[in-house]
């Protein structure tokens, strides 16, 4: 099975992050995610970050820093994430592509339906941010 890269944009504003909703028709449909995107061949997972999240968030990134790497085999496709802190952008995160798209609280993200693959980037969060534990 083909092992496909993808890089992933943890977008944060202060105590939130931005999170889009997958299109019912994609793999993983109907859950919530980070945004980012496949790797083309040749690109740089910064490179495919910068790029995806201007084409799906509609930000253009200033700074990025990576977080953490999960490889994660749903059965039907493996992934490699490339995840990346995303703190200095300019304009405003939306849903660019007609999908849904929102600021979360962090305590609030094990509220919301993800892919398995994100779990641990949502743990982290949450243990970086001091929030693990805590009441919402």
């Amino acid at each position: 099975m083909k092992l496909v890269r993808v890089a992933v944009g943890v977008i944060l504003q202060k105590d939130k992050v931005f999170i889009t909703l997958r299109d019912e028709n994609l793999h993983q449909g109907g859950k919530w995610e980070f945004p980012g995107g496949k790797c083309e061949q040749g690109e740089t997972a910064q490179q495919a970050l910068a790029r995806e999240l201007h084409e799906e968030t509609g930000i253009t990134v200033s700074a990025s820093e990576p977080f953490m790497q999960i490889e994660h085999d749903y059965g039907d496709k493996a992934v490699r994430l490339e995840v990346f802190l995303v703190k200095d952008f300019t304009g405003e995160p939306h849903g660019r592509e007609g999908q849904q798209g929102q600021w979360a609280p962090l305590t609030a993200l094990p509220d919301y339906p993800f892919p398995d693959a994100n779990q641990a980037i949502i743990e982290k969060l949450l243990i970086n941010s001091g929030s693990r534990g805590q009441e919402k």
